[in-house]
């Protein structure tokens, strides 16, 4: 195949946003080693993956299904501990709840690492500047000695 574009995909999936994520999550899966099902000729691991789409070498309700499986999150409870009773017999899902929670978590570390990277960064061009302006004090206190030397 010469050249592979998303229109030569689309039409095996529901809409494009769709292809994308199922194209990009294969991309990755053959980046960390897993083996392609076509030819490579030196091309990019995104064309490899819409090649393989467009080939059908790898059901593509499997790839759907590979996409959904890591992006769900298993836990080692049953689903009776996940669900609460009310007296109207109505039962919400705390599972949702405990994601949302996970997701949360993992936001405030990513800001908070951002922080402290961002902190030391402007920690060491503090510590640059003040060094310069260090530096150019000497150099001039050293040419006022010589000037009136």
């Amino acid at each position: 195949m010469a050249r592979i574009t998303v229109e030569d995909c689309i039409d095996k999936f529901e809409s494009r946003f769709e292809l994308v994520l199922v194209a990009a999550n294969r991309a990755r899966k053959i980046h960390s080693g897993e083996a392609p099902t076509v030819e490579k000729d030196n091309d990019k691991n995104t064309v490899i993956a819409l090649r393989e789409i467009a080939d059908e070498t790898i059901p593509v309700d499997n790839l759907k299904e590979k996409l959904v499986e890591e992006y769900q999150a298993e836990s080692m409870q049953s689903e009776e501990e996940f669900s609460l009773e009310y007296s109207n017999d109505e039962e919400i899902n705390v599972e949702d709840e405990i994601i949302d929670e996970n997701i949360i978590q993992e936001i405030n570390d990513s800001e908070n690492l951002f922080q402290k990277e961002n902190n030391s960064s402007l920690t060491e061009d503090v510590n640059i500047v003040e060094n310069n302006n260090d530096n150019q004090v000497d150099n001039l206190s050293q040419n006022t000695q010589e000037e009136t030397n």
